[in-house]
């Protein structure tokens, strides 16, 4: 996550506001935690520093030749475009750290190119020899490089229990290398890919770095925090890196854009996702006319809200459902999550004709997407269709991506039909799927639209 996230956060080059970097696009409050511009600390950060235990200070010596700071510069000026951080994984000089760290370079390398330092000054070249995208990781590698050790990975055999101390390490800001003490908290519950819930202070500049147990193995990678929140950040588990490791030492350094790579990984995880979206049955909305489709709460959240008792004009009960965590690609495109929301209107206090103005606004008043530099303008077809005998307007739109061929981003609109002063509006949004995705999810969502009770 920015890979914090909310999904809908913008990037903010610049420490005032370092936490509106975040990872997607769904409303859920996570901020990125890195790969971000240097810039001075503020005011109210110059604090006295808080005590560090002696495990942490103990497992920072032991780790500190191993940890790197990876700035992406910019050729044409070899100025600094941003900085993150990582960590050394093998003998030959393999580096771990996010793949939202070295973004820029992968994605446009005869523009940016990438360095590495020790926390002794050392300083040099580094290449990209693979990403991880839906995990936001990337293996680098430095060339005839001796390191001073490596870390190695917790085994997954040894999982943590909640409440065991760990250490996040970095370079915050691109102040210093840090250590920051805090607490395995388990797995964020209702999110598709595993991630590690830590309590302790992560900061940009800190994403790569690693988080260790006290043995100082390995146990997550730094990648998000939670917006406006005190000291909930987010790791990656170990084993992911492990397998990139695994996979990849040997690969040939990228030098290209990364795009066919992208393609392929959101190609694999939009599948696996949609197949476990559908297998899902819809829940009861508990409305007295209409069966709208609700998901189930096992990687999504969702939230209700509706007028009060003594409402005088148009009465409506609101439920958006989305999931927290998606897929970056980009300072300005995140990916791979869906999101979905539906508004019954109750306008008998209004009679038919006011009803039936502000039904049809609400319904125009969606917005679409337009044509910008990563997705075309929206195509949409629109038709009335009946479903299990209740009558839908229904409007369909598919934005293609640019440089991420045979992805889209799907919206389904639907409204009821049916009756002059009540009526259901419902929207689903799927980013990044295919067309036979997006066919499958248009069929799954209008199946979840019916009567309560047979008319």
């Amino acid at each position: 996550m920015n890979p914090i996230s909310k999904r809908r956060h913008r990037p903010a080059w610049g420490l005032a506001l370092a936490l509106a970097l975040s990872l997607g696009s769904a409303p859920a409050a996570w901020a990125q935690s890195g790969a971000r511009p240097a810039a001075s600390a503020p005011q109210d950060e110059a604090k006295k520093p808080v005590p560090v235990s002696a495990v942490a200070r103990r497992v920072y010596e032991r780790a500190r030749g191993q940890l790197m700071q990876i700035r992406t510069l910019l050729k044409s000026q070899d100025s600094q475009a941003s900085v993150g951080s990582g960590f050394v994984v093998s003998e030959q000089g393999h580096v771990i750290t996010n793949y939202h760290v070295i973004s820029q370079f992968a994605l446009e390398p005869d523009r940016y190119r990438l360095r590495y330092g020790t926390t002794e000054g050392e300083s040099g070249a580094i290449e990209l020899l693979d990403i991880d995208v839906r995990r936001d990781l990337a293996l680098l590698r430095i060339k005839d490089f001796k390191p001073d050790g490596v870390l190695r990975f917790r085994p997954p055999e040894q999982p943590l229990s909640k409440g065991d101390r760990i250490y996040s390490m970095g370079n915050p800001h691109d102040v210093a290398f840090a250590v920051v003490e805090g607490t395995y908290n388990g797995l964020v519950e209702r999110s598709f890919d595993p991630l590690i819930y830590y309590s302790g202070a992560i900061n940009p500049g800190m994403s790569g770095g690693p988080v260790v147990d006290e043995d100082g193995r390995v146990v997550g990678i730094n990648v998000s925090v939670m917006f406006l929140a005190q000291q909930m950040s987010f790791l990656v588990p170990g084993p992911f890196a492990a397998e990139l490791l695994a996979r990849s030492r040997d690969a040939k350094p990228l030098d290209k854009p990364v795009w066919p790579q992208l393609t392929a990984q959101l190609m694999a995880y939009q599948d696996e996702l949609v197949q476990a979206f559908v297998k899902q049955p819809w829940r009861d909305a508990g409305h007295a006319r209409y069966q709208l489709p609700v998901p189930q709460e096992q990687y999504m959240r969702c939230w209700g809200r509706g007028t009060g008792a003594d409402t005088k004009g148009l009465e409506f009960q609101r439920s958006q459902c989305r999931m927290e965590h998606a897929i970056y690609i980009n300072g300005g495109m995140q990916t791979g999550y869906l999101d979905m929301a539906h508004e019954a209107y109750d306008g008998s206090k209004l009679g038919s004709l006011r009803f039936a103005r502000q039904y049809g606004n609400s319904f125009r008043n969606e917005r679409l997407g337009r044509d910008d530099r990563d997705r075309t303008a929206p195509y949409c077809r629109e038709d009335f269709v009946e479903q299990q005998g209740l009558p839908l307007r229904a409007v369909v739109c598919l934005r293609a991506y640019r440089k991420l061929p045979g992805l889209h981003d799907l919206s389904v609109l639907v409204t009821t039909v049916d009756a002059n002063t009540e009526g259901a509006l419902g929207r689903f949004d799927a980013k990044g799927v295919s067309f036979a995705n997006a066919q499958t999810l248009t069929r799954h969502y209008l199946k979840g639209f019916a009567w309560t009770r047979p008319q």
